[in-house]
């Protein structure tokens, strides 16, 4: 099945718990596992990234999904279009919720191919959070991140995907092109008084949200905290306070 716009979607969740996706960027499954038991019903959605893929991890995105926590699958898939239409399709028998796919039109459409009829959401990574004016110069684009950006989610429009990835600085820009129900899922999200780590554009949890966010990615802050769960009901509860003022 092929698409030219993204299915419709209901509108953005009113609880903040359906906002959260918690990375499990972690090195085990174990690990993981130890993790998702600590945070218990704090957390409805969690990240599987490549370091947990490589230890099991989907197989563990299977039994989340078996366990009604959804899962966001973060395999930035780019590859000629047969394979990453063939992988999408191996994703959507998981039951992941979301699988991430570089936005480049033929992997967008694709992924689009591959989920078929289920209800996995394709979203296009635009421009990592890692990434700066100067890494896309090098990276040989002589876009600004905000041109390059611009660009990548009109390409998502244009395949029928559900959404991009994109850092808390391009949200303003992505609701510009792309308002609701274009999904606009945000790494790079720092509470106050958390590390940078190797984010370059990044915004705090009620800033991203108040900028059009849906979902908000977040790992470390919460994963490496001494109390993960406080860490993550503080998190909901700026997500909560944002919601609160629409």
């Amino acid at each position: 099945m092929s698409a030219s716009r993204p299915a419709a979607e209901p509108p953005a969740a009113a609880d903040p718990k359906d906002r959260l996706i918690v990375g499990l960027d972690v090195a085990t499954v174990p690990e993981a596992e130890s993790i998702v038991a600590r945070l218990g019903d704090a957390v409805a959605i969690y990240k599987i990234g490549f370091e947990l893929m490589m230890a099991g991890g989907l197989v563990l995105a299977e039994r989340l999904a078996r366990s009604d926590k959804k899962v966001f699958v973060d395999m930035k898939l780019h590859d000629i279009g047969a394979t990453v239409e063939k992988a999408t399709r191996q994703v959507a028998r998981l039951g992941a919720a979301f699988l991430t796919v570089h936005a480049y039109p033929q992997t967008l459409r694709a992924a689009v191919e591959g989920r078929g009829d289920s209800s996995l959401k394709i979203l296009g990574v635009t421009v990592l959070t890692s990434w700066d004016a100067a890494d896309v110069r090098e990276a040989g684009f002589s876009d600004t991140p905000d041109e390059l950006v611009a660009r990548r989610v009109g390409q998502t429009l244009a395949a029928g995907a559900n959404g991009v990835i994109c850092a808390p600085t391009d949200l303003a820009a992505v609701r510009r092109i792309a308002p609701r129900p274009f999904l606009a899922v945000t790494p790079g999200v720092r509470p106050a008084g958390a590390a940078l780590g190797d984010q370059k554009r990044v915004a705090a949890p009620a800033e991203a949200i108040r900028a059009g966010a849906d979902f908000l990615v977040v790992a470390r802050p919460v994963i490496a905290a001494a109390d993960p769960r406080a860490a993550a009901e503080n998190i909901l509860a700026e997500i909560g306070q944002a919601l609160s003022e629409r």
